[in-house]
């Protein structure tokens, strides 16, 4: 099986060398987890250090913003874009119908077969090899009801493996507590079940302290770490301890 390098560092040696090539990954966790870096980084790296365009879909945060965020990291977003080799695909204007001055943009009322085609569209023009939505409870956000969210969820996947792209799903789900009840993995309840790699990020602060984990709960075709993996968001973005080093006296 082909394997697609992540760009997460100390990741790939967990999961055989990487995702599966064409495959989808649900990342899921609350807010301040990484999920966003996740994907961004992800993306990056891609490009930078595997020559592997990719495609990052926003649909609450804008374009600009993220370009300037990412720069904390050592992150050219902006020139990854003029050299073809990442695309923002900007959906914040479709939530309000306005024109975003985004050179990729769905600007018109959120549709998810538009959505796909553009997708599609846009992956061919840059010969995309990665993608990554962040995030589908946003998307679901403007449509009508729990069926028409489900329909969108299994097109885009269904659309994905189509298309040979790898693909990051971002989700939310609220912070849980080990042992306080079933754990949730997506915020429908369908993603985890269409999505062919689940991985939970999780996040714990304790006074002036603070603890990031992440958590492979499946990844097909792939034998995985099944621990806990404490998880860093340094000034070179996401950094993986292997739990062996990090619980060590």
């Amino acid at each position: 099986m082909e394997r697609v390098p992540t760009g997460i560092d100390g990741l790939d040696d967990m999961i055989e060398g990487g995702f599966p090539r064409g495959r989808t990954v649900l990342l899921s966790g609350g807010c301040g987890t990484g999920k966003s870096i996740f994907g961004l980084q992800f993306l990056y790296k891609g490009a930078v250090d595997y020559d592997e365009p990719g495609v990052y879909v926003t649909v609450d945060e804008r374009p600009e913003l993220t370009r300037q965020d990412m720069l904390r990291f050592g992150w050219d977003i902006a020139s990854l874009e003029e050299q073809g080799k990442l695309v923002m695909l900007d959906l914040t204007g479709s939530k309000i119908g306005v024109q975003t001055g985004e050179k990729y943009a769905l600007n018109s009322a959120l549709d998810i077969d538009r959505l796909v085609l553009k997708i599609m569209q846009t992956a061919g023009e840059i010969g995309a090899r990665r993608l990554v939505i962040d995030s589908l409870p946003a998307l679901g956000f403007h449509l009508k009801g729990e069926a028409e969210v489900r329909n969108m969820i299994l097109k885009l996947t269904y659309m994905i493996r189509k298309s040979d792209l790898t693909a990051v799903l971002i989700s939310e789900v609220p912070e849980q507590t080990p042992g306080s009840g079933p754990m949730m993995f997506s915020k429908y309840g369908v993603e985890e079940y269409v999505a062919d790699s689940v991985i939970l990020l999780h996040y714990l602060g304790m006074g002036t302290d603070t603890n990031r984990t992440l958590y492979v709960r499946k990844m097909r075709g792939t034998k995985h770490i099944e621990d806990i993996i404490p998880m860093h968001i340094t000034e070179a973005g996401i950094k993986l301890v292997n739990p062996d080093e990090a619980f060590s006296v």
